[in-house]
């Protein structure tokens, strides 16, 4: 458990109780699970009724951000300041063992709290949007037509300073009891990772437009964590 210098403060709401020697603080980890991400899970509360809301979001710095319709109920009650929990997970493994009881996975997984506010400044807005894209696909900002403002006010964008934040990570073979690795019953570990597939270009594309060069790591069977992360350095 890392809680230096570069390191956030857990507090009872984030820091890991169960399994505490998994629990990781440091900013680098958080980071590092957030880039090999895409797609978070966001709680809140709205009157009393809990809702968590899978939608796309990006890093920089301790603050993420995420967007969507000026029509979602979400984003309305996220623009008021309200708490929100988010969180990624990054499936990396069946860990099958000797007995039900110890089977498990492999996972990286991260929480963080802060209060979202929206962001209402035209050119900040367009700037961060902007950004996301590049986050994903560095340099395809540059060949792109502008946001039209029609759809920069159709779109709410929020930022979330993270306040706390905790990781939690397993890695290896499974652990069984001592008595049970006599047992004639495969164990181990079944990697799982969600890869990239083979391109399909849009029907409607002008002829002669080539596979531009910003997307050359989306190459059919690599891994999309690590793509992500790999382009999480160019942002």
């Amino acid at each position: 458990m890392d809680t230096g210098v570069d390191a956030f403060s857990p507090t009872e709401r984030s820091r890991v109780k169960r399994l505490h020697e998994r629990g990781r603080y440091d900013r680098e980890t958080v980071h590092a699970i957030f880039d090999a991400g895409m797609i978070a899970h966001i709680a809140y509360v709205i009157d009393g009724q809990p809702y968590v809301t899978p939608t796309a979001y990006w890093r920089d710095g301790d603050r993420l951000y995420w967007h969507g319709s000026s029509a979602s109920r979400m984003l309305r009650a996220e623009a008021k300041g309200i708490p929100v929990c988010v969180t990624v997970t990054h499936l990396d493994g069946l860990v099958l063992a000797r007995s039900g009881f110890h089977h498990s996975i492999n996972y990286r997984s991260v929480m963080a709290f802060g209060k979202a506010a929206i962001i209402t400044d035209i050119a900040e807005k367009t700037h961060h949007l902007n950004r996301f894209v590049d986050r994903v696909y560095p340099g395809r900002n540059a060949t792109l037509r502008p946001i039209d403002p029609q759809e920069l006010k159709a779109t709410t964008l929020l930022g979330m300073e993270i306040e706390e934040a905790s990781a939690k990570i397993r890695t290896g073979p499974p652990k069984d009891d001592e008595p049970d690795y006599a047992l004639d019953c495969w164990a181990g570990v079944i990697p799982i990772a969600q890869v990239v597939g083979a391109a399909v270009p849009d029907p409607l594309l002008r002829p002669g437009v080539d596979w531009p060069e910003h997307l050359r790591l989306f190459k059919d069977g690599n891994r999309f964590d690590a793509v992500m992360t790999k382009n999480a350095e160019s942002y």
